[in-house]
């Protein structure tokens, strides 16, 4: 197990006056952030920027994926005066790239993609001249509800494979890499710009990253982000390794 930090990841840490503007802004609105939930140590930076990911159907996810800070269980009902707060926090910030996410929703019988959809609505009808990007889970494959995602008022269609395909047993066990890649290449074939994400230090070698960086580039996938696996709490993934950007 590592436990100290390399000199090269360390940084400042910041708090700033538009930073606990954000903070209350979300408290006062109710409204969750995938930001505190995951316990990103780099939210306060956003904050400070007046940036946030904010993260929809609540704040309890029904899979467990191992490398991950938000809580699971059984998720409370829909509110249905969400995206309006959405729209209002959006506005009182003054974002002009929204990034919508959520928790999975396997309880429910689309995943939520109604809310999703209705979300988006709700947010270009208020904030037209804006960029919205839906970072989504995989919907268990359901071709109903990824289309009814799709056909909303999406610019970006955000999905992350997370890791390798070797260890999704470990890092993420209810999921499946095909049916990942499935969701990104039905995104588009329907013309949105698609993205994804992964994460490095959990045990991967540098060949299975390259793998999966041929895979999206077989789907079409636009845009790639990679960071390092952090681990956020105790009962967490330890990391594997730090692995420098300039590798």
């Amino acid at each position: 197990m590592i436990t100290r930090f390399p000199h090269w990841l360390k940084k400042r840490f910041i708090n700033t006056a538009e930073a606990a503007e954000v903070r209350r802004l979300i408290d006062s609105l109710h409204l969750n952030t995938v930001c505190n939930s995951a316990c990103c140590p780099n939210r306060n930076e956003c904050f400070s920027k007046k940036r946030a990911t904010f993260m929809i159907l609540g704040d309890t996810c029904t899979r467990d994926c191992k490398f991950c800070a938000v809580k699971t269980g059984s998720p409370a009902a829909i509110d249905t005066d969400e995206p309006e707060r959405l729209a209002e926090a959006i506005k009182s910030m003054g974002m002009d790239h929204i990034v919508i996410t959520s928790v999975t929703r396997d309880d429910l019988h689309d995943g939520g993609a109604d809310h999703f959809h209705k979300t988006a609505h709700c947010i270009k009808e208020m904030h037209p001249e804006a960029t919205l990007e839906m970072l989504t889970p995989d919907f268990s494959g359901i071709d109903e509800s990824i289309d009814k995602v799709l056909s909303g008022p999406v610019d970006i269609l955000s999905h992350n494979l997370e890791t390798v395909p070797r260890l999704y047993s470990a890092v993420r066990p209810l999921a499946d890499y095909k049916r990942s890649l499935k969701l990104l290449l039905k995104a588009k074939e329907k013309g949105l710009t698609t993205k994804s994400g992964i994460m490095v230090g959990l045990g991967e070698i540098t060949d299975e990253v390259y793998g999966v960086m041929r895979a999206l580039r077989g789907v079409g996938c636009d845009m790639l982000t990679i960071g390092q696996y952090l681990k956020p709490t105790k009962r967490q993934l330890d990391v594997y390794e730090f692995v420098h950007p300039e590798i």
